[in-house]
């Protein structure tokens, strides 16, 4: 595993979320966070403690650049705590898999599947303690949707040019 790729990666998509996706936000419902991709392509041998450690890292890094006060540490924790039982449903041989996850490793409609399940699951842990009720929870409903569409969109098309 190359930790410089790795690292170069997550810089690139750090400075793409904090200085262009923050500001795109579209008719107030779509707030796309791809800085998730960094987390869901991170290789599968890590151990799982390594896993929740940098999940942390990195959501609160952009809890720094959102002011948001732990949402997204706790978002991005959350998912990498999920991140391996997900796996196990999608792909049917996790144990082959050495390097990161990806549409070349995984295949197409695992991959597809897996990100949409942890980019829902991340927007909807950030939407619901942002919005902090249950008074809102139709407007929640309606960024999660929304806004995982476009996340899900952008990270799998990542991956389609990078591993076409």
């Amino acid at each position: 595993m190359d930790w410089t790729k790795q690292l170069g990666r997550y810089i690139v998509v750090m400075f793409l979320q904090v200085l262009l996706f923050n500001r795109l936000q579209l008719a107030g419902v779509c707030h796309p966070y791809v800085y998730i991709l960094c987390l869901l392509m991170m290789p599968v041998k890590l151990p799982h403690s390594i896993d929740l450690l940098i999940g942390a890292a990195v959501g609160f890094v952009m809890d720094v650049f959102c002011n948001s006060l732990g949402i997204h540490m706790a978002a991005c924790t959350l998912i990498m705590l999920l991140r391996p039982n997900m796996l196990g449903l999608i792909v049917n041989d996790k144990d082959r898999l050495n390097e990161e996850i990806s549409i070349h490793s995984v295949g197409i409609p695992a991959m597809a599947r897996y990100t949409a399940l942890l980019v829902v699951i991340h927007h909807l842990t950030v939407f619901l303690i942002a919005s902090w009720t249950w008074t809102h929870v139709g407007f929640v409903l309606l960024e999660t949707l929304v806004s995982s569409l476009l996340t899900i969109a952008l990270i799998l098309g990542y991956n389609f040019i990078k591993y076409r």
